[in-house]
């Protein structure tokens, strides 16, 4: 049984990060406080110490949206040193200003904390800004102290090629990963072969969705907002769920461990990205690392080739 997460470097980063990752997108405004206290604490002794967090809303959205601000309540209650933990912050293209810092000064406040180990530009929505100007953006930040290392969330191959070109010319510093969204379903892009390049090139990547919002956890339902669905394949992936409880079933576990178990799969996968609200899931989702032991990833993969709801659907260039 694994007992401490193990640790993988990102990228050409030099930040070291653990295997699995939690997320506070929907999560912890649906817990109750110490409960959310309980998971945080088990999930650090257990190696599990990097956390995603981002403002998830606008001044004046009703209700308000708070996972970053709670976050900042629950790492205090369980007692861990900021040096114990690592803290990933969204930074949304939309709020560029003449560069990132006062949006990430802002989200810092917010989490209750003065630096952020990594940042994640959110997904390019505007044609008004090169990417010479975002390098140099995210470089004052590295500059300033205020973050050690950088990636892009949801980000075109091409682009991410251009962030890197510029960067290594002028000696700044590169992004080192992109949050993808890597699912049994949704393989397209981190499996194709654009990115192929870029990880040869030792660029690195964190799965996203690998739970496809509780779907691929057996839920035909679920009660909160969950992620886009690039080519339309979620209807398909929800009619294939039977079939997925019966193979993971087959294999001896339980659907959501399989599907988490497959990111893991993935040489370029430094860290799959989860959400938890109760610590049953925290502890089946770590045992996934088990479960790749056991079986190993060829074989995970061949069982779940059959759902790969987004093959020649979605350009594995990326949007």
């Amino acid at each position: 049984m694994t007992n401490t997460v193990p640790r993988r470097q990102l990228g050409a980063s030099g930040v070291e990060v653990p295997r699995l990752a939690l997320g506070s997108w929907h999560t912890y405004d649906r817990m109750d406080f110490e409960d959310a206290v309980e998971v945080v604490a088990t999930a650090i002794d257990r190696g599990v110490n990097l956390f995603d967090v981002g403002v998830y809303g606008s001044p004046g959205q009703q209700p308000p949206a708070i996972t970053d601000v709670l976050f900042s309540a629950i790492i205090r209650g369980a007692g861990v040193k900021r040096e114990g933990w690592l803290l990933s912050e969204k930074l949304w293209m939309s709020g560029y200003d003449h560069g990132f810092r006062d949006q990430l000064s802002k989200a810092l406040f917010r989490a209750g904390t003065d630096h952020a180990d990594l940042a994640v530009l959110g997904d390019l929505h505007r044609d008004d800004l090169t990417m010479p100007e975002i390098v140099a953006a995210m470089q004052e930040l590295i500059d300033a102290g205020l973050i050690r290392a950088w990636g892009v969330n949801n980000w075109s191959a091409a682009n991410i090629d251009a962030l890197i070109d510029f960067a290594q010319a002028e000696g700044m510093t590169a992004p080192a990963f992109a949050q993808l969204k890597y699912s049994v379903a949704r393989r397209s892009i981190p499996d194709g072969e654009p990115f192929a390049r870029l990880f040869a090139r030792g660029f690195a990547f964190e799965a996203s969705d690998v739970l496809e919002g509780g779907h691929l956890a057996g839920h035909r339902q679920v009660g909160r907002e969950v992620g886009a669905d690039p080519g339309g394949v979620r209807e398909r992936l929800i009619g294939s769920l039977d079939e997925f409880a019966r193979v993971a079933a087959e294999l001896g576990t339980t659907p959501a461990q399989l599907a988490v178990a497959f990111s893991l799969t993935h040489p370029a996968n430094a860290v799959t990205l989860f959400g938890a609200t109760r610590l049953s899931q925290l502890e089946s989702n770590i045992a996934a690392l088990d479960l790749v032991e056991s079986l190993g990833a060829d074989a995970i993969r061949a069982a779940v080739a059959p759902f790969w709801a987004d093959k020649d659907v979605v350009s594995p260039e990326g949007p």
